[in-house]
């Protein structure tokens, strides 16, 4: 019997030579064959009883490889009445595109029913590209089914969105994946019960592909071939083999897109929350991924004045010194200089004083708010200084305690104003000596 078409008859092709791949046999025919994203397609939900009532308008389904997305649209092309049309961004150009749409337009016209294009990586399109479908999405002529790994909002043109409602699937969870991969071990079209897999190896490969069904498919036909058979026939494949079968783990990270930033939000976010652990696993993340280590250097030289700021003057200077260190030494020895900093910053005392002091400053001068500079602060190193009024400025170190009570400024708005947070707090105890000698005035 052969292991991939589950059939008993002699000779039958092997896997490879002309038989689809185990993710494209595996792929649902159904809405009730689907796994995972029940948030849009569970009983009652929108989207579910739009595909089942074939009313669905156009949509674009966002979200990683491997989650369903060209699946559901596949789907929605078996349950439709109507015309349905597929395309890609990778191959489709503008010529190709209006072939298409004039087409559903004719078809319209002839027989009055709507045409589905479903367009597999639309982000992939350039805006004069998203640009021609709009009049045929507007008239009717079309329902539009994108499908795109990128955030729309940043890569499909804003009048398109507005026209499509957007659904976001998700990762699968491990136990979806474990479900999809237990029906491709049982399946008929799928290995026909002649290969098994032991509990630990099934949950190790779907903790390790990350939510991608079609990658967890991929690696469980990889361990199947390459694993000899018992004198039975059957193939047991154990967690030994199946870590063999996907090797060293791939991190899903997109240098300039949604995982980039995703991921650096996180890293940014865990040190301001004082979340050394969960700082550092961002951290190891991003390095594993291939990440410039100086961009992360320079992110964390930002956090220290942003974050901390005067909480612990000295993480400022740990942060340079890190950026310092990482363009000294490079990989791999910079993650440890990364590490110490990103710790040292996620535990230091948080304040955000400074940042706010001067955003706020900046906001006045940008809404009119420019002061004039008080007559004894000018300059008064020139002849005639003297003649314009610029004279009267008290040295502040001939005062006590190096202080003096004058005007430095014509406004009694305070944009500084420290926190009790670390060595903060000494400086908003300084603060307020200095207040008291100015008679309370700040």
């Amino acid at each position: 019997m052969e292991l991939f078409n589950g059939q008993s008859e002699a000779p039958q092709p092997k896997a490879g030579a002309g038989t689809a791949p185990l993710a494209a046999r595996m792929r649902p025919q159904e809405l009730d064959q689907m796994i995972g994203q029940d948030h849009i397609l569970g009983a009652d939900k929108l989207l579910r009883r739009a595909i089942e009532a074939d009313r669905i308008s156009s949509i674009i389904l966002y979200g990683p490889p491997g989650c369903g997305k060209t699946t559901l649209a596949e789907v929605i092309a078996k349950t439709t009445d109507r015309r349905f049309e597929r395309t890609s961004g990778v191959l489709a150009n503008v010529a190709i595109l209006r072939k298409l749409l004039e087409a559903a337009r004719h078809w319209k016209k002839m027989n009055g029913r709507e045409t589905i294009l479903f367009i597999d990586e639309i982000h992939r399109f350039n805006k004069a590209q998203q640009d021609v479908l709009l009049p045929y999405v507007e008239e009717g002529d079309i329902t539009l089914i994108g499908a795109t790994t990128h955030n729309p909002f940043f890569f499909i043109n804003t009048p398109l969105n507005s026209r499509s409602q957007i659904f976001q699937l998700n990762p699968l969870d491990e136990a979806s994946i474990i479900k999809v991969l237990s029906r491709a071990l049982a399946a008929q079209t799928g290995l026909n019960g002649l290969v098994t897999a032991t509990d630990d190896g099934l949950k190790h490969l779907a903790a390790v592909c990350e939510g991608d069904a079609r990658r967890a498919l991929n690696a469980l036909e990889i361990a199947a071939l390459t694993t000899p058979p018992a004198e039975n026939g059957i193939v047991h494949l154990t967690k030994h083999e199946i870590e063999e079968s996907v090797q060293k783990k791939a991190v899903v990270y997109d240098h300039d897109e949604d995982e980039h930033y995703d991921t650096i939000s996180a890293f940014i976010k865990s040190v301001r929350g004082s979340d050394p652990n969960a700082a550092v696993y961002w951290l190891a993340k991003m390095l594993y991924a291939g990440e410039d280590p100086r961009f992360l250097a320079r992110r964390l030289i930002i956090l220290a004045s942003e974050d901390i700021g005067n909480a612990d003057p000295r993480g400022l200077t740990l942060a340079v010194s890190a950026m310092q260190a990482v363009e000294f030494i490079g990989m791999p020895e910079a993650r440890i200089t990364l590490s110490q900093a990103t710790t040292y910053l996620a535990c230091a005392p948080k304040s955000n004083a400074a940042y706010l002091a001067i955003n706020a400053a900046l906001g006045d001068i940008k809404n009119g708010r420019t002061l004039p500079v008080p007559k004894h602060l000018r300059d008064a190193h020139y002849k005639g200084a003297k003649d314009l009024g610029h004279e009267g400025y008290q040295y502040a170190h001939d005062g006590t305690d190096h202080f003096i009570d004058q005007e430095y400024a014509p406004t009694d708005k305070i944009y500084y104003a420290p926190t009790n947070q670390g060595y903060e707090g000494t400086i908003r105890k300084r603060i307020e000596h200095w207040n008291s000698l100015r008679g309370g005035k700040k």
